[in-house]
């Protein structure tokens, strides 16, 4: 819509579209501007990928998954319905589109520029998460225990060689490790795992989702609001914004972020930008406190799951599952996972979990969509982090604080921007 709009009643600057981390982030960077902020989500707080993730900051996780060698692997895991892809075939048409931009996205040339961007993104969100961690005062929610990856054989390390000097190109460190330098990182391992590589700087978070409650309690206490409901459609003028809810509502603001995550791709064709955004379906297994000694989070790379220590329990989850928003969740796929994780970690206690299954926002090439829409600069977009959504949530939200004032972007965003495709 262009024109003006009636905003004699606007009592809001930013009105920030989804209260997942990246909308909390984001509002979080606004009111450090002095911004009035409104969130507007459909469900409740935190409920979504925000909830149920990893809780790791993977700041060393710079490597796209649309790689070179990605669809040599792909055939095998997809010969498996409960390993690491999945593509359901009812999907496959739908999906067909994304799936030639994954391969173009894996290309070298693409690729190569797909890390840099990745990494320049990830030393922002680095250091921005470390200032709003401090100033939020959330310091003790954050965990700096580091991550472990294992491999079945010295084969198997030799293959992900490449990717570690792509790693110490851009300076993070890592150590590869084995007998009782590897038991030490983490006791009780199978000995199916005879080495394994160590990155001390990853750092997590005691529990995702009470971290996200946390931020948001910071964000309401410095003066936020919040509307629950479904947003139909963001209206743009001269003037600003008008978001319309489905049940008839309307805000209106000087801006709108839109950061709804895996339900942003409809809101931004309306706005002209017809981004290819799917939906990763990810499973998890909570385990209740002390199931097993886990010293740090380990990432089992060749089988595309993690497991998390926690302040709630052990989180065992990850896989892609390439299914849309409307499918019924499949929980065969959290089974298989813990089976595994129990066949790895002898002496994992397998009882007692909690299953949980949630929408990550993916784009063909890894990087995430951060810039203005279309229709008008009034409209920021910040989704599509896919895996990276709590690691990138406050790099994030300086970008976008730095597009609704208008100052130069902490870090170039052409790589990001809506229209790449």
């Amino acid at each position: 819509m262009s024109g003006a709009l009636a905003l004699d009643s606007m009592k809001d600057d930013v009105i920030v579209v989804g209260a997942g981390i990246v909308g909390l982030a984001a509002a979080f960077h606004l009111q450090a501007e002095g911004l009035r902020v409104r969130l507007v989500e459909r469900g409740g707080v935190a409920e979504g990928a925000s909830m149920g993730n990893a809780g790791a900051f993977a700041f060393t996780d710079i490597l796209p998954l649309a790689s070179p060698g990605i669809l040599r692997r792909a055939p095998r895991w997809l010969l498996d319905p409960l390993g690491p892809l999945s593509l359901p075939p009812r999907y496959l048409p739908h999906l067909a589109p994304w799936l030639i931009r994954f391969w173009r996205a894996s290309l070298p040339d693409r690729h190569a520029r797909s890390i840099l961007a990745q990494s320049a993104l990830m030393r922002l969100a680095a250091e921005a998460m470390g200032a709003m961690v401090q100033e939020a005062g959330l310091s003790g929610r954050v965990r700096h225990e580091g991550n472990l990856q294992l491999y079945e054989s010295e084969a198997e390390l030799a293959a992900a060689l490449p990717g570690w000097r792509l790693r110490e190109a851009e300076g993070i460190a890592f150590e590869h490790v084995r007998g009782e330098r590897l038991a030490a990182l983490q006791p009780g391992l199978s000995p199916r795992f005879p080495v394994g590589t160590f990155t001390p700087h990853w750092k997590s978070v005691d529990d995702p989702y009470h971290f996200a409650l946390a931020l948001f309690d910071v964000v309401m206490s410095r003066g936020a609001t919040i509307s629950h409901g479904e947003v139909v459609v963001i209206e743009t003028g001269e003037e600003g914004v008008r978001v319309r809810l489905a049940d008839g509502g309307a805000l209106s603001a000087g801006h709108a972020v839109l950061a709804a995550g895996a339900w942003s791709r409809p809101l931004a064709k309306a706005l002209g930008n017809a981004v290819p955004l799917e939906t990763e379906r990810g499973y998890n297994t909570t385990l209740p406190p002390g199931a097993f000694e886990l010293r740090r989070q380990l990432t089992f790379g060749g089988h595309g799951f993690v497991v998390t220590p926690l302040a709630t329990g052990i989180r065992v989850g990850g896989a892609v599952e390439l299914g849309g928003l409307k499918a019924p969740p499949n929980y065969a796929r959290a089974e298989a996972m813990l089976n595994k994780a129990a066949t790895f970690l002898p002496g994992l206690k397998t009882t007692g979990g909690t299953q949980w299954m949630g929408f990550r926002p993916s784009l063909p090439d890894t990087l995430p969509v951060i810039g203005r829409s279309k229709a008008s600069s009034r409209v920021i977009y910040a989704f599509g982090h896919g895996h990276l959504g709590l690691t990138q949530s406050a790099g994030t939200g300086r970008l976008v604080a730095d597009l609704v004032t208008g100052r130069p972007p902490s870090t170039p965003l052409e790589p990001f921007r809506p229209d790449r495709f």
